[in-house]
């Protein structure tokens, strides 16, 4: 069964940095495509960053680019989502996907993840 959990969220003021954590389990990590999307209330879950089986090809979400870096232990089967220059329309729920496949196509198309985690709230104040 796999199984994901984040950790890292917060409150945390305009300007400021995070750094989510996603540990999985039950699945062959190192073949696997990761995600990061967020959900804030009464939106459309947003695609934010994804990262291929080997940390050799990112993509992120244009309201993210250049302020947030996403990268991958596979040794510890943890992947991160460093956030700098935090806006409050960062505030959402942060969720951590995998995929099933090695590669993603860093869209929003979440037909290729398999597994989600529960989440973590972030919240930006200004």
């Amino acid at each position: 069964q796999v199984q994901l959990v984040e950790s890292g969220g917060g409150l945390v003021q305009a300007g400021g940095s995070l750094r989510l954590s996603c540990a999985a389990s039950g699945l062959t990590f190192s073949s696997s495509g990761m995600g990061w999307f967020r959900q804030a209330p009464g939106k459309e879950r947003e695609f934010v960053a994804a990262i291929s089986w080997n940390g050799g090809l990112t993509y992120y979400g244009d309201s993210v680019k250049g302020r947030f870096t996403i990268s991958r232990d596979n040794a510890k089967n943890t992947v991160y989502l460093q956030m700098n220059s935090l806006k409050p329309e960062d505030t959402a729920v942060y969720f951590c996907a995998a995929s099933w496949r090695p590669v993603v196509s860093g869209t929003s198309d979440i037909s290729e993840y398999k597994a989600w985690g529960q989440g973590t709230q972030v919240t930006v104040s200004s």
